[in-house]
């Protein structure tokens, strides 16, 4: 288990290092008591950038953090998934002549080159897919079925993906649904979080806006911190070491930064509520993410990432419940 941290807290770090909603992943993936302290990234207030690269077909969002990251085309609808310790993306997006199906394949470190991949959709024999650059392979569709599934086979694995329906468009859902993130008062959530296909962390979140976290690993560490204050423990039956917290934390926030290619691609019913299901890329991140996001109020109810070495599930609540967090007794 001692690897995870390090594989995990790599990987966080190595992406949009100091951006709000990505603090929380790094407090969690410390393996020892101790302060946090990141440095600030400024997160964008629009829509992120699709500046394509046009040696490319079908373009790539740029990725400032990132610029060889094997991102989708701007204009696309975009879904992922573990692929073993690797990332695995889809992107459908309009060309001429058809549909162009991007896969993009991200491992622990690089993305992944030399693959052979094929993509089949329906009933058609899969079609290999040309590099368009490193961890990036993609093909033309003539034509997609209207429903059925999205075979990508890299080498002699294969990993299924529903071919999109109809979409809207969900980017005022997304930013709305940050609104109602940064408005919580509490919060509370659970989450799977791997580096790998046998590297897994079980965690609690608690948050009492606009400072106090308390989080529990199952069978690891935990931590409670408040202000500039903070107390850590590496296992459930050590002792408290206290120490400083810096800079204090603002939370509640959405563990995305930026948008794009943000569609709906569903509706449907999560926990008794109705939900759009949203997919976007995020661009500083960089990586996928799906959301199902309550109809009523807004409420992201669960979250799912695909990035480097960080493959993340999240649910959510209860909301604004009467919580709170204080410093350990024994401290």
């Amino acid at each position: 288990m001692g690897s995870v941290y390090l594989k995990l807290g790599a990987a966080v770090l190595a992406l949009a290092a100091g951006a709000s909603g990505i603090v929380v992943a790094v407090l969690l993936l410390r393996s020892v008591p101790g302060p946090v302290s990141t440095a600030s990234v400024t997160q964008s207030s629009g829509g992120a950038s699709t500046t394509a690269a046009s040696s490319i077909e079908g373009g790539r969002i740029a990725t400032p953090t990132q610029p060889g990251f094997p991102s989708p085309p701007p204009g696309a609808v975009v879904m992922a998934q573990e692929a073993g310790n690797d990332g695995l993306g889809v992107a459908f997006a309009p060309a001429s002549g058809g549909t162009l199906v991007r896969a993009s394949v991200i491992g622990p470190d690089n993305p992944v080159r030399g693959l052979h991949v094929t993509l089949a959709a329906g009933s058609a024999t899969g079609r290999v897919a040309a590099a368009c650059g490193p961890g990036c392979y993609q093909t033309t569709f003539a034509t997609l079925p209207p429903a059925g599934h999205l075979v990508v086979s890299l080498d002699a694995k294969h990993y299924v993906f529903p071919l999109p329906g109809p979409t809207t468009g969900g980017s005022g859902i997304v930013t709305h649904a940050e609104r109602t993130w940064k408005a919580l008062k509490t919060l509370v959530w659970r989450e799977r979080l791997a580096s790998s296909s046998t590297e897994v962390l079980y965690t609690v979140y608690k948050v009492v806006a606009p400072d106090r976290l308390a989080y529990s690993i199952k069978g690891a560490s935990e931590s409670i911190i408040i202000g500039n204050e903070r107390w850590d423990r590496s296992t459930p039956t050590s002792g408290w070491v206290e120490s400083v917290q810096n800079p204090a934390l603002d939370l509640p926030v959405p563990f995305w930064v930026d948008q794009a290619d943000t569609n709906v691609i569903g509706t449907g019913r999560f926990r008794g509520r109705p939900v759009w299901h949203v997919t976007f890329f995020d661009p500083r991140t960089p990586g996928w993410f799906s959301a199902e996001i309550d109809r009523q109020n807004y409420r992201t109810l669960e979250l799912d990432m695909i990035a480097a070495a960080h493959f993340m599930h999240h649910v959510y609540g209860p909301f604004d419940a009467p919580i709170k967090i204080e410093p350990p007794a024994s401290a």
